[in-house]
């Protein structure tokens, strides 16, 4: 991770932030820079869109009850790794965030050295990486429950209707899925949907 995205609030009024905010030494553009990482900026949409293509990962510089929002625009742009930039200002402003399920890979600190921040965005990346296969392995796993869900409603019908044992109905299903060339689930959804029609014009 060479690229990263600097996402800051800049547009957020000055009363908002306290008054101990980091000089322009401690801001992460600043520390990111001289320890080698080329930087962008963004502090609105419009530019964080343009941007995010060139970005290896993001680091958001913003109070944790901002990096829903942001976050949630910012992967459907791409999936890379985001770290949140815990200094005094956005650690101020985020005690009542921390127990939120946050979609954050890793925490930087102006205080890091240059192993520190390269270690913290190694395992912020592989952190990344973990998060994108469980969600994908949870979308799956949806996915079967809901086929499972439409042949198991299937299988109930056509016992009913066919005066035969569950098991039986399963194989008329993997028949028929067969038969058509179609997904045993596909077939299962269309008996459903026909026998609740059928139903209702009863």
């Amino acid at each position: 991770m060479r690229s990263l995205l600097v996402i800051d609030n800049q547009a957020s009024p000055p009363a908002s932030r306290p008054p101990d905010q980091e000089s322009e030494t401690q801001s992460p553009e600043t520390i990111l820079e001289a320890n080698g990482y080329y930087i962008y900026q963004a502090s609105i949409e419009e530019q964080a869109k343009q941007l995010i293509d060139e970005a290896d990962g993001i680091i958001l510089d913003l109070p944790l009850g901002e990096i829903k929002v942001w976050a949630s625009k910012l992967l459907r742009w791409k999936r890379v790794p985001m770290l949140w930039w815990c200094s005094a200002s956005t650690a101020g402003m985020s005690a009542a965030f921390c127990e939120e399920d946050l979609p954050i890979d890793g925490i930087l600190t102006p205080s890091m050295s240059e192993q520190e921040l390269n270690w913290a965005l190694h395992f912020g990346s592989k952190q990344c990486m973990e998060r994108m296969q469980w969600q994908n392995e949870r979308k799956q796993l949806e996915a079967r429950l809901e086929e499972r869900k439409w042949i198991d409603m299937a299988k109930g019908i056509l016992s009913k209707i066919k005066n035969v044992s569950e098991a039986e109905a399963y194989e008329l299903l993997r028949k028929q899925a067969m038969n058509d060339r179609k997904r045993m689930v596909d077939v299962a959804t269309s008996i459903v949907k026909v026998y609740q029609l059928l139903q209702e014009q009863k």
